[in-house]
């Protein structure tokens, strides 16, 4: 089984047009979209709209972006999301709030920020001092906690995002968590849990391609590849700077 892993898109349509133009020749049999589709001061509606009208086996979940947007009030949202608000139609809104938080398929675990909460980072965490740092293996694995039912052995791959930063990391139980990065944004700053950056270091979208080994003795192992995709990102960064972002 080879699947297509996106997240955070944030509105950013041309980003979005880049790597679907990618998977073309990469032959996937699924495709995850982890959250965060919209937001942002990009293009929510196009961003949407070609979301919503993707074909073939395509699995969605809602991040804590898309959660915002449909819980809370315009006045009590961050800017993203106080820009995005008013430009989407009722059923924008409505496919947003039919999305799951989480995802269970086969032997795919997914969420956006971890399997207990869309806001915090699976992978990283923020010092006091608002260093961005790996998180010790032994908390990621305690994070995973949730992600395996009680009956049999859970599943083997571990999907998130929010971070945007594109990581993979090998659990002692033989299982992966792998984040793909940001389709359209790979750099923002946060003011929670103190104010941090968080970069790539480069502009292109990225995603990543997860295939199953067949050499696996126990067909529970997987292999990862990230694609940074280049292309012309002037157009939504001149649309960022005209709406005042």
């Amino acid at each position: 089984m080879r699947l297509a892993i996106l997240a955070d898109i944030h509105g950013n349509l041309d980003a979005l047009e880049a790597v679907l133009t990618d998977l073309r020749g990469r032959q996937v049999d699924r495709v995850f979209v982890l959250g965060d589709h919209a937001s942002g001061p990009l293009d929510p509606i196009g961003t949407l709209d070609r979301l919503m009208a993707l074909g073939g086996d395509v699995q969605f979940l809602r991040g804590n972006h898309d959660r915002w947007l449909i819980e809370r009030a315009l006045e009590a949202m961050g800017p993203s999301d106080a820009q995005t608000l008013p430009l989407l139609s009722q059923h924008h809104l409505d496919w947003l709030k039919a999305l799951p938080p989480t995802l269970a398929l086969e032997d795919v675990f997914a969420c956006h920020g971890t399997p207990q909460s869309d806001t915090t980072y699976w992978l990283e965490k923020v010092s006091a001092e608002g260093v961005v740092h790996p998180r010790a293996l032994g908390e990621i694995e305690a994070l995973a906690a949730d992600a395996v039912p009680s009956e049999g052995a859970g599943p083997a791959l571990l999907l998130c995002g929010h971070t945007h930063l594109p990581r993979a990391v090998a659990l002692r139980d033989g299982r992966m968590v792998v984040n793909p990065g940001s389709v359209g944004l790979p750099g923002y700053d946060d003011d929670s849990p103190v104010p941090h950056v968080m970069q790539t270091g480069v502009p292109h979208a990225s995603y990543a391609v997860v295939e199953r080994s067949a050499e696996s003795m126990l067909g529970r192992a997987w292999s990862v590849v990230f694609h940074l995709v280049p292309y012309n990102a002037e157009p939504m960064a001149q649309r960022a700077e005209e709406n005042g972002r």
